[in-house]
């Protein structure tokens, strides 16, 4: 679980924490309410950081 007091990414956090409880970063877009072309991005930019 990734943890931060940056309150500018914290909710990048969240994404991240919850995509890793669900495996799926899709699905975790999709619960926190993010459109399907910033899921595509935030799918990429968190693949990415976690490798």
């Amino acid at each position: 679980m990734y943890q931060t007091n940056n309150p500018i990414i914290k909710h990048k956090v969240g994404l991240l924490n919850l995509a890793e409880e669900l495996n799926n970063v899709s699905k975790a877009c999709k619960i926190m309410g993010w459109y399907p072309e910033i899921r595509f991005i935030a799918t990429r930019n968190l693949l990415t950081m976690v490798g």
